[in-house]
């Protein structure tokens, strides 16, 4: 299983990175985790645009979703003629609020929508298993397994029982550290480095690396000094480009 970090950057696009998305690989299935600003410029630069097989959102805040609505462009326009329907797993709602951003009526030509629930799934070779994690809407963090190695992602978290199960033994951990410790941050939204570091160890996971990043909030060596004081393994934050053999 590979995994290829697209862009990185939390709540909006950084200087040197798109929003969330993840390209997960393995038996040449591509399956994309969240599909946010700017990152369908930096899937060109690792697939082919149609190479996508299936669409993970984890919840429907913008900056995880809206290059969903750019790809309906690729999928439904290209002059060789439009794309086979694509599935697309997301919260409750999602194909209306995929629609009414795209602002064009109805995605059901680009789109197989399937809305998720607490539980596993089996888009491809992976066995995919989600739950609600803590963030103001409908939000699903996720265990993504296959040939006996697990990825887990947070999505975005406060600190929460389902994420340390979600990610409990996992081999890399991809885990959201929006916002600097020490800070009065509001509850109930995002993980500082600390808290990452914490739920990590909590999980015993075997690498540990940030995303979600805003540093225009919280400056790298925050993210990494806190989550480090609570974690002993190997940790990292992510970058765009960056690719993991699990």
């Amino acid at each position: 299983m590979r995994l290829t970090v697209l862009g990185c950057a939390g709540s909006f696009p950084g200087p040197e990175s798109p929003c969330s998305s993840y390209l997960v690989e393995a038996e040449g299935y591509r399956l994309l985790v969240d599909f946010g600003a700017g990152s369908l410029s930096a899937l060109q630069r690792y697939a082919s645009l149609d190479a996508v097989d299936a669409v993970l959102l984890s919840h429907l805040h913008a900056d995880h979703i809206l290059d969903a609505c750019s790809y309906v462009v690729v999928r439904r326009y290209d002059p060789r003629g439009p794309k086979p329907v694509l599935p697309l797993y997301g919260p409750a709602g999602v194909a209306q609020r995929l629609a009414n951003a795209y602002g064009e009526g109805s995605l059901d030509d680009v789109y197989d929508f399937h809305e998720l629930r607490p539980g596993q799934f089996h888009p491809g070779p992976f066995t995919v298993t989600v739950d609600r994690v803590n963030h103001p809407v409908e939000t699903y963090g996720m265990r993504i397994e296959h040939g006996g190695r697990v990825l887990a992602y947070s999505a975005d978290t406060a600190p929460c029982d389902a994420l340390i199960r979600l990610a409990h033994g996992a081999d890399l951990f991809l885990c959201e550290a929006s916002y600097p410790d020490g800070a009065a941050n509001p509850p109930d939204l995002h993980l500082t480095g600390r808290e990452a570091g914490e739920a990590a160890t909590k999980a015993g996971v075997s690498r540990l690396v940030l995303t979600h990043l805003v540093h225009a909030w919280c400056p790298p060596s925050n993210v990494l000094d806190s989550a480090s004081a609570a974690f002993a393994g190997p940790l990292e934050l992510a970058r765009p480009g960056a690719t993991y053999e699990i």
